[in-house]
This record gives structure tokens, sequence and C-alpha cells, in this order.
């Protein structure tokens, strides 16, 4: 009966997340340099945008996992990809990132955009269910890409392990796994920092509950830290710590070998110093001068997270 009530509770959960993306609008141009975070997210794709073209080749067959509303679409165009396989869980997303493939997204768009490879797009939850049987005439792939959304299988470990179980049973050996999520180690020091259990600034805020008022979190039990994030027009909705060196071990145990992980802020250090990739920030205005630039606080955010990619083990 409790792991019953206990299963109901991760599915409310997960429904919760879900709902909460897929109620999320397409906005309009206008709409998104008004948003209060516009630099942060400026930055956010910046970084995808370098993790695809470092790891990406042409003619690569790509699968998305939580590909979301296709906000990414775009970054795989440009890196010439073969094949693109998108799922997410948000059945509202999938739709919208169908109309955005279709060339649909927004009727304020200058142009329709057509895109160069075919793609396929399915409503799963993939940390729930394997997904080798449903792809199996899509598989394997060069690359698997996971964006700001990893960390939702960190709720109990059968989901952790379903998410790369289903990354390693998909890619190619020798294909690689890149991806952004919280950084662990950086949102656990903030709180012991914290007088009590919230802590942020003005564009967001992190509060954990009660249970972990000791603000120590046993080594034994590194699956189902919640939290509740709020981010200024973009998240609020529960969280799960993500142990890095946990991740890097469970990974292992599925032929997934650490490439690099890098937290936001040194990405960001290391891959300015490339002129492409200063070239490609100019272009998307994530930093400048003024009030060109991001605010400290969105900069704090940035630090929330990291980049990492993983290889899959050769045959």
């Amino acid at each position: 009966m409790k792991r019953g009530y206990q299963q109901f509770l991760e599915d409310e959960t997960t429904r919760k997340v879900a709902d909460h993306y897929s109620a999320r609008t397409n906005q309009t141009l206008e709409e998104r340099e008004a948003s209060p975070i516009i630099h942060l997210k400026k930055l956010n794709n910046w970084i995808k945008s370098v993790l695809i073209q470092l790891y990406t080749r042409p003619g690569d067959h790509v699968l998305d996992l939580a590909c979301g509303k296709g906000g990414d679409l775009i970054k795989w165009d440009k890196a010439k990809v073969g094949y693109y396989v998108g799922i997410d869980i948000a059945q509202g997303s999938i739709q919208d990132c169908q109309a955005r493939y279709n060339g649909d997204a927004d009727q304020n768009q200058r142009r329709k955009k057509k895109f160069s490879f075919p793609a396929r797009l399915f409503c799963r939850d993939c940390y729930e269910v394997g997904l080798d049987k449903a792809l199996e005439r899509d598989a394997p792939f060069d690359i698997c890409s996971c964006q700001f959304a990893l960390h939702y299988s960190w709720s109990t470990e059968p989901r952790a392990r379903q998410a790369l179980a289903n990354v390693s049973a998909l890619l190619r050996p020798g294909g690689t796994f890149i991806g952004t999520m919280p950084n662990a180690n950086v949102i656990v020091k903030k709180l012991r920092e914290a007088q009590g259990l919230k802590f942020g600034n003005s564009v967001y805020w992190i509060q954990f509950d009660e249970e972990h008022a000791h603000k120590k979190f046993r080594s034994s039990s590194p699956f189902g830290i919640k939290y509740k994030f709020h981010l200024k027009d973009a998240v609020d909705c529960p969280e799960w710590l993500v142990p890095f060196h946990v991740f890097k071990s469970l990974a292992s145990d599925y032929g997934l070998e650490l490439v690099f992980v890098k937290n936001a802020h040194e990405f960001v250090k290391e891959y300015l110093q490339k002129l492409e990739f200063v070239e490609l920030m100019t272009k998307l205005g994530a930093l400048g001068d003024g009030n060109s630039t991001m605010s400290k606080d969105e900069w704090e955010v940035a630090s929330l997270y990291l980049a990492f990619a993983l290889r899959k083990r050769p045959e």
C-alpha cells in the first residue's frame, strides 16, 4: 500500500512537470526580448549551440530527449544533421515542436523556416519506459542530447537508470551524449550558506522542504532529493538534485564514459577563447556592454548549471 501511494505521488509530480511545460505558450519575438531573463536565455542557447557544434558532424542522426517545443531545431539544422528524432513527455510541447518543424510555430515570423533534415516526433516519458522498440527503425544514433531536463529523471533510481539505459541502447558505439543540467554542488553550497531553506535573487529562488533542514545529504540516498525551483518567465516546478559523481558512476554502468563536465561559468570562459564562438555570442547578444549584457542576478543563475559530454564505449 505504501509503495502504491509513493508511486501515486511520483506520477502526480511527473504530471505537474509535464503540464507546466505543455502549458507554456510560444512567445513572439517582442515578448521574448522583453523577458527579465532574456540574456540568460541567450546564454543558454549559446551553450547548447557550442555543445552541438563541438560534437556533431554533418549527416549525424540525432536523438533529442525532452525536446520541448523544438527550440533547438535551428541549431541542429545549422549543424547539418541528417536525421532527427525528438521525444518529450508533454503532448502540447510535441504539437508545438511539430508546428515549428512545419514552419507554422510563429505567425509573426518574417519567413517560414524549412528544415533540411527529416524528423520524427514522439510523446513519451523517456525516463519511465524503454525506447528501443519504439525507435528500432531509427537507431542507432550518432548523438543523443538532453538539455536542461535530465534532472527530472532523478526522482527515483529506476527512472534515472531508465534514462541512461535508453541513451545507451540507442547510441551507436562511439556515439556521444551531450547535455546540460543543474549543478548539485553549487545548489547545495548555496543552500548551506543560506539562513534558511530558501535562497535566490531578483529572478530566481530555490526552496528545500523541512526534511532537509539539516542541509546534509547521505551518499547512500542520492535519488529523490527534491526542491522547488522558480525562475522568472521560465520555470516554476519541482526538480531533483543530481550528484554528478553518482551520475558519472551510473552512466558508466551503461557503457557511457565521461568526456568532460564544466560549470556554465567555466564553459563560457573556456569557449570564449575561440573566435567562432565569440562571433556566435556576439550574434546572440547574451554578453555585451551596458544594458546589452546580462545582469549580475542572471549570471548567478547561470552558475547553477553545468554542461557535460559522455561517449558510449566502443564494442
